[in-house]
């Protein structure tokens, strides 16, 4: 990398045009995906960083802190540009290479959501969320909305929760990588919402009340059971995922669940129905042999709880990553279902899974 010399004492790098950064940036992480890391970059077309509502609300927030209001703009021409080669977001951490003169690493640290503000947000949601379609699209009353996003006790963390690294030479205390970093975290939100709340450490299931996971689920017919169930086409467009498969089993469970309705005979001319005659046994010479023919296991649909949960895969003897990927759902779900106190709410997809492994026989 050349140096360009202002004075004696004051040298900056030769400024990299940006197509030449973006092109040594694309063989670096070509290079990694060859070793097989996971590259995910943050790509955005046009002007606007982030278009949905949790995108949104990310971007303004940090907009919002007095600390980045001269160093944010730094990256915002980073991430148009598509300088941000890869963006991983995982709990409590986010990992991220950005193209400069060279590929430089970025790691930001935000501390998880504290278990009294997250059980104060649930409080204060609970019931209020009529599906999880609703809440991963932002679709809510301003009553939650102003919940969520509250600087203070909603689910963006405050600058003091916020730490970060650049290997960067650049010694201001935010460079334009991390800053370029922090637009993509917005960004990618638009894609994968929930990502923020794996980011604080907690399962965003748990906003949804019981009532709503069961309307979602089956419905019982009326207006509000109606409204909170979820479409296929819906889910497909939030998570771009193909449902026909989880669709038949969810139907497979709805039908285990509700009792089929009994069959009555008619009535002629007014007359009741006459009881059916007892057919008498025909007599065999000599005795038959009795062969004991296994009962058919009667199916129950299968209710979630913490306690319930933990005994089903303690019968099949899984451990948790196994049961997850069973179940169809991560590591962390299957904890804080566990650590559950009382009954749980999984999504279609969890329930159908949870269902599936009660059906199946002791390990």
């Amino acid at each position: 990398m050349g140096w360009r010399s202002r004075s004696r004492y004051n040298q900056w790098p030769e400024y990299v045009p940006v197509a030449e950064r973006r092109a040594k940036a694309e063989r670096e992480a070509e290079k990694l995906k060859k070793k097989g890391q996971d590259i995910k970059p943050v790509m955005i077309e046009g002007r606007m960083i982030a278009h949905s509502f949790w995108g949104k609300g990310w971007c303004t927030h940090l907009e919002s802190f007095g600390d980045y209001e001269n160093r944010l703009p730094r990256g915002r021409s980073y991430v148009r540009n598509g300088s941000v080669c890869h963006l991983g977001i995982a709990r409590g951490a986010v990992d991220a290479l950005v193209a400069g003169s060279s590929l430089y690493k970025v790691k930001v640290s935000i501390q998880e959501l504290k278990p009294a503000s997250w059980a104060a947000l649930k409080s204060h949601c609970t019931g209020k969320i009529g599906s999880l379609i609703e809440l991963l699209q932002g679709r809510l009353s301003d009553e939650i909305m102003r919940a969520v996003t509250n600087p203070e006790h909603g689910l963006f963390p405050k600058p003091g929760e916020i730490k970060y690294t650049c290997s960067c030479p650049d010694v201001a205390h935010m460079c334009k990588h991390i800053a370029a970093v922090m637009y993509g975290i917005g960004a990618r939100l638009d894609e994968q919402p929930e990502l923020l709340f794996r980011l604080r450490g907690v399962d965003h299931e748990e906003l949804l009340s019981a009532e709503a996971a069961v309307g979602a689920i089956a419905g019982d017919g009326s207006r509000r059971s109606r409204r909170r169930t979820l479409a296929k086409d819906d889910l497909s467009a939030v998570f771009e995922v193909e449902l026909e498969s989880e669709t038949a089993e969810l139907d497979e469970v709805v039908a285990m669940t509700i009792e089929a309705p009994v069959s009555r005979p008619k009535s002629v001319a007014g007359r009741r129905p006459s009881a059916a005659k007892p057919v008498p046994k025909a007599k065999t010479a000599e005795p038959s042999v009795a062969v004991a023919v296994p009962a058919k296991r009667k199916a129950t649909a299968f209710k979630p709880t913490g306690r319930t949960i933990t005994n089903l895969r303690a019968r099949l003897g899984l451990n948790k990553t196994d049961f997850a990927n069973a179940v169809g759902v991560s590591v962390a779900t299957v904890t804080n279902w566990e650590n559950a106190k009382g009954a749980v709410t999984p999504h279609n997809k969890g329930l159908c899974g949870l269902q599936r492994l009660h059906e199946q026989p002791s390990a």
